[in-house]
């Protein structure tokens, strides 16, 4: 490829750049710029208060709860799909009938927007008349206020996290597992090797560049957890199933605290950022040695 053409080439870059330029790096220079100023959103005041609202976060009992819930979020949810969705992917590699059907049920909540997913499963947890109180009133027992108890409600902002999500890790899984040379397979089945020892020493290990992308996809989701929560709990009980996220939004919107609001904002781009770099890392390392 001549010069001139390459440089051509890259005018074709020119709309990706721009568009992360106004809508990426803009708006997250912009919050940084923000978060040095007490300023409630609107108002054309806007004192100028240093690290203040940064210091101002780790005196917030409700940001560290924030805290510890988003990066339960992030790595419960994480553990979850990657142990179901491998599973999945496993079991669905195997030939039966009804398997493109299986797959596509388990695929289709990655379909539905968290919010509306959240909202739906709303009515099942409920206290009065949510479905699985119903359902337990109906064999005598006692309704449980699955969303007024902050653990409660957290575990169930997890599963159903995870469980929507997990098809993500099971297509990922299963595209990694297909990409398996049988060879390798066949060659293991005459040295007498049984059917763990070939997924513990061949087909896991050449899973790990899916096992890399599963993992740093579905971590950034869940450090990044919102939907779901403002629709299951918006934040409550008592503001103990805050993420970030939420807590974001709530402090910008809520309290006015549009400043504090950007500092929770530009230490969340921090600390995401700093973990996928350290999990990348890893996965790195990892296929480097097998490599």
């Amino acid at each position: 490829m001549t010069d001139k053409r390459k440089r051509r080439l890259n005018w074709f870059y020119l709309p990706a750049v721009l568009l992360m330029l106004v809508f990426i790096a803009y708006p997250l220079c912009n919050a940084i710029y923000l978060s040095f100023f007490n300023w409630n959103g609107y108002s054309v005041n806007k004192p100028f208060v240093g690290i203040s609202n940064y210091k101002s976060m780790f005196q917030d009992s409700t940001f560290l709860s924030s805290l510890r819930n988003t990066l339960v979020y992030g790595f419960v949810c994480t553990i979850l799909q990657q142990i179901l969705g491998l599973a999945l992917a496993l079991f669905l590699n195997s030939k039966f009938k009804g398997r493109n059907l299986v797959r596509t049920v388990i695929y289709l909540p990655t379909m539905i927007s968290s919010l509306v997913m959240g909202y739906i499963m709303y009515f099942f947890f409920q206290y009065n008349g949510g479905v699985i109180n119903d359902i337990l009133k109906i064999f005598g027992m006692e309704g449980y206020d699955w969303l007024g108890h902050g653990a409660s409600a957290i575990l169930i902002i997890v599963l159903i996290n995870s469980w929507q999500f997990v098809g993500i890790s099971m297509i990922i899984y299963l595209a990694g597992i297909q990409g398996v040379s049988q060879s390798y397979l066949e060659a293991a089945t005459v040295d007498g090797a049984s059917k763990w020892q070939q997924f513990r020493y061949i087909t896991f290990p050449l899973l790990l560049p899916a096992l890399a992308s599963s993992v740093i996809y579905n971590l950034i989701g869940g450090l990044k957890l919102y939907d779901v929560i403002i629709a299951l709990t918006d934040g409550g009980p008592a503001k103990k199933t805050h993420s970030l996220a939420t807590y974001i939004a709530n402090r910008y919107f809520d309290a006015e605290r549009a400043g504090y609001a950007a500092a929770i904002g530009a230490f969340s781009f921090v600390m995401i950022m700093i973990i996928s770099m350290i999990v990348n890392g890893y996965f790195r390392k990892k296929e480097a040695e097998i490599e």
